[in-house]
């Protein structure tokens, strides 16, 4: 293993330059929002791809036998850790939120058309550090790796920029009526009314033509500089690109410790800074997303406690409001310490999907999610992010998060509902919070398409 030190490197303009590499993978603080943006990642052309399709896990296209966490847990052993910031090598991918299936019995919601998990295993990898403005280069990280690694990887950096042409505008267009979406948000009231749950998440899709010949690493630049954000991220395994401007952390484990950093509660930022303090001031004083957030932190903290400590589980920040990129949102803290005999493998199975993005109690809000949405949600709401050869992880949710696939760009957007809930100020709180992917990429769809879909 060897730590090459790379002077006045620029985070995005050495991501434009491998942005074409097979396997490409860019973990982008964009916000740089205090402690969670300090750290950006980038690597390339991995040693291998781990997926898991219908349950089985594959390496490198070859199914392996037994169950799919343990064998991404024995790949990842095989690795080297580089000391030289939080993430030293390992494993950067995603996890599709379908993947829940795995670890819980949930109905079928519609085809899949991205693998359960994708993660590329690499060999090599840059940390950026932006507290400091220092950039590193690690390698001989993973066996099997070329003996020139370092030389490939510097030549590639001192080549020249990608010449990317503007991102064309995409025309959008949603997958259901808003009507249609408004009797869904209904039909969950109801539900909790009855007494079947307390809160389910519930989201809508846009879709639009991608353009021939554009580049996704064009999409996620458009989409950085109109929404930056702690957790955005830009990955290409095979005809499958995924870019995401994800503000939430879904898990983070460094040693024993945990945190997770649930979102419940958004409102539109205002350009008057008058405004804009009383926007964050009346989320405060929300008694329906306070009730919101408070929910989904006991789920959180119960799905923590599966796998930490006994009375190691703290909430350390309730219903706090932190500032984004045309949003408020209110964020609650939760930690814990992982006992002796669980990983962080062993967090994902107990914890994924995240609360925040599904509801309360889980399993009956999943199953009323499947049977309203009636598709698969892809890599929405599932978890971005990278494994450690160490054991460490760091995943977002992956909301603000797009899909360029099969000549088709998409995305969702939903939100939580509760008994509180309007669906006509729902359906409104989704195109809020889809206005800066709409204003990076093109347009959204006009007010008489909302009636049709597409």
């Amino acid at each position: 293993m060897a730590i090459h030190p790379l002077d006045s490197l620029d985070s995005v303009q050495a991501a434009g330059r491998l942005a074409g590499l097979p396997g490409f993978a860019f973990l982008d603080s964009a916000q740089r929002h205090g402690r969670l943006g300090r750290y950006s990642y980038l690597a390339a052309d991995p040693v291998g791809l781990f997926e898991v399709r219908d349950g089985i896990a594959h390496w490198q296209g070859r199914a392996l036998a037994g169950a799919p966490l343990p064998a991404l847990r024995a790949l990842l052993a095989r690795g080297r850790r580089a000391d030289f910031a939080p993430f030293g090598g390992g494993a950067l991918g995603f996890i599709a939120y379908e993947a829940g299936r795995l670890f819980e019995r949930q109905p079928e919601s519609g085809a899949r058309p991205v693998p359960d998990m994708a993660f590329g295993i690499y060999d090599w990898l840059i940390a950026f550090d932006h507290e400091t403005g220092r950039a590193s280069l690690a390698t001989d990280l993973y066996p099997g790796a070329p003996p020139d690694r370092a030389a490939q990887v510097l030549a590639l950096l001192d080549g020249p920029g990608p010449d990317l042409p503007p991102l064309p505008p995409l025309a959008w267009a949603a997958d259901l009526p808003a009507a249609a979406f408004k009797a869904k948000v209904a039909q969950v009231v109801e539900a909790i009314l009855a007494g079947d749950l307390f809160q389910a998440n519930i989201a809508q899709g846009f879709e639009a033509p991608w353009p021939a010949g554009a580049e996704p690493f064009a999409l996620h630049l458009a989409l950085r500089a109109a929404n930056p954000a702690d957790f955005a991220a830009c990955l290409r395994f095979g005809d499958l690109a995924v870019i995401s401007s994800s503000p939430e952390r879904f898990v983070t484990v460094a040693g024993d410790r945990v945190e997770t950093r649930p979102i419940k509660g958004t409102i539109a930022r205002h350009d008057d800074p008058l405004i804009d303090a009383a926007q964050a001031r009346a989320l405060a004083a929300s008694v329906k997303d306070r009730a919101e957030n408070v929910m989904i932190v006991d789920l959180l903290r119960n799905d923590l406690s599966r796998v930490c400590r006994p009375h190691s589980v703290d909430v350390p920040d309730l219903c706090t409001i932190e500032s984004y990129a045309g949003l408020h949102h209110m964020v609650s803290t939760v930690t814990g310490q992982l006992t002796p005999e669980t990983d962080a493998l062993d967090l994902i199975a107990a914890a994924f999907p995240g609360g925040s993005i599904t509801g309360a109690p889980k399993p009956e809000a999943m199953r009323l999610i499947a049977d309203l949405e009636g598709r698969s949600r892809g890599v929405y709401c599932g978890s971005i992010g990278w494994l450690g050869f160490d054991g460490d992880l760091d995943l977002n949710i992956a909301i603000r998060t797009l899909t360029v696939q099969a000549g088709k760009a998409r995305f969702q957007t939903g939100g939580g509902i509760t008994a509180l809930s309007d669906p006509a100020r729902e359906y409104d709180e989704t195109l809020l919070k889809a206005a800066r992917i709409f204003a990076a990429t093109g347009v959204p769809p006009r007010q008489e398409d909302r009636d049709r879909p597409y």
